[in-house]
Order: C-alpha cells, then structure tokens, then sequence
C-alpha cells in the first residue's frame, strides 16, 4: 500500500505541535504515513488547494483557514456547519469532508480525566477556546456561566446571544471576582498561568475549593496553578495538552477509522511538553 500523504495548514505557522502528535498517532495505529508543515498565505489557499492540498489522504487546518477551507471542500459534518469552522479534512476518495474536532478533544480530556460534563458549568473567558467549551456546555444542557473581566463583559454578552440562539436556555454573564457558589466544572479559557508567568492563577482558592472538577485549556505548563491547586485541594483537573492531543486523536479517526490506548495517549500529553521545551 502507498504511503499515506497527511499535513497541517496555517499562516503564520510557527512551531506546531501537530507533526509531533500525528507522526507519534501513526506510529500508534502502525499506518505508514507521511505529516508535512504548509505554511499558506490567505490569498494562496485556493491555489494550494488546487495544487497540492487536494491530493493528500487529509490536512488539519490551523488559523486563519479555518473557515477560508469551507468553500473549497464537497461536504460539511454537522458540528462544523453549527461551529462555521474546520479544523479537519479527510480525503474520502476525492470528496473532501470538513470536520471540527476541537469540541470532541475537549469532552474526550474531561472523559480521559472521568470528569463528567454536566451540572453547574463556568467558563473563565469568552474568546475563541471559550466559545467552542460554551458551546458543548449549552447543547448538553448545563447550567453555564462566563466569568470574565470587565473589558470584556460586552463581548461575553454578543456570546451569550450567540448560545441562547442555538438552544433555549440562560447564559448567565458575570465579573471574575462576583464569581461565588458551588461549581461543578471550572473551566479556564484565558491565558493567565500560562509559560513564562506560571505563577498566577485566574481565580482565588476559595473558587477552586467549591469546584469539583477544573480543566485548564493552558497546555504550557502541563499542569498550571489552578491545576495544581485543585488537585490539592482532592479534585479532579486536567491540563490543556489533553484537548490538544485528543483533538489530533479524533482527527486520526476521522482519516482511518483507529482507536487508541487511554495510556498511550496521557503518556503522548507528556511527551507534547517535553517536545514543548525542546522548541
């Protein structure tokens, strides 16, 4: 059989992790594959596309193609219709298929953790990640709140319309420091903690204490302060690089139809960081 032909788009891409994790994917699921690094202007991907893209057995896209992909590709899975985002091509004999597994690589890290998703749902921030994790909170119908700053209350609210569109339900809107109660899962979407100021945290510990679960969609440190500190305080968190991976997993799956050992892949999530810091 041909080797298959993989890569990952975006401009500018700088040093992605995604040939560390596909090549190490491939190896798992014993496909002989190549994963290549194409880094397209805007106003070149149609030409790319044509030229090469188009050829390969798949690609995953990064920013800023995620929705520039979607007028060149024959069909559109159901969450990438709902998201308007692609993040995952897959070849299928000459029709291209767009797939989003950004959401998926988030619900498999808090399943890889065994945090349930369900109950009274917070979500530190309200950009890009935050919109794909208040998304998934909404459509299983949790009670969900966006914490944020107050430079960012306004566009929290555009989000909250956004959500309360696709499904009826209350997105509650509030300040970091209003931020009170029991929380069933403390979700940081913003990049406090993140390498090099691994020091801070986004919220005091009093709010780590009342949440019985937390992911942080910071992968660098594998474990950040608000990991560290919930996991002291006896719960259960988890760190970013597991979304990262299992977004590549979902993707792999999507190409060739593979499944993973749990172990393989937490051992993957400290290898990312490894490789991280080797950059």
């Amino acid at each position: 059989m041909a080797k298959q032909k993989y890569a990952v788009i975006g401009h500018p891409i700088g040093h992605t992790m995604s040939p560390f994790i596909h090549k190490r994917l491939f190896s798992l699921s014993g496909i002989d594959a190549e994963y290549s690094v194409y880094d397209i202007p805007p106003e070149e991907l149609e030409k790319k596309f044509k030229e090469e893209l188009q050829y390969l057995n798949g690609f995953n896209i990064t920013i800023p193609h995620k929705q520039g992909i979607i007028p060149l590709i024959d069909e559109l899975d159901p969450k990438a219709k709902l998201y308007g985002s692609v993040n995952t091509v897959f070849n299928d004999n000459g029709t291209h298929k767009g797939y989003t597994t950004d959401p998926d690589g988030f619900l498999k890290a808090l399943e890889s953790a065994d945090i349930p998703f369900s109950g009274r749902v917070v979500i530190l921030g309200c950009g890009g990640v935050a919109r794909t994790m208040a998304y998934e909170a909404v459509l299983a119908d949790n009670d969900l709140t966006l914490a944020v700053r107050k430079d960012d209350v306004n566009m929290a609210k555009e989000l909250k319309k956004e959500l309360e569109s696709i499904k009826e339900t209350e997105v509650k809107v509030c300040l970091l420091d209003e931020l009170t109660g029991k929380i069933d899962v403390l979700v940081n979407a913003t990049p406090v903690g993140m390498f090099p100021k691994v020091d801070n945290c986004p919220v005091n510990d009093e709010i780590i204490k009342n949440s019985k679960a937390v992911f942080d969609a910071i992968y660098n440190p594998l474990e950040t302060q608000l990991v560290q500190k919930a996991k002291a305080f006896g719960n259960k968190a988890i760190g970013g690089m597991a979304m990262l991976v299992w977004q590549a997993v979902v993707a792999q799956q999507k190409w060739n139809d593979v499944t993973f050992n749990k172990d393989d892949i937490n051992q993957l999530c400290i290898d990312c960081l490894e490789e991280l810091k080797n950059k």
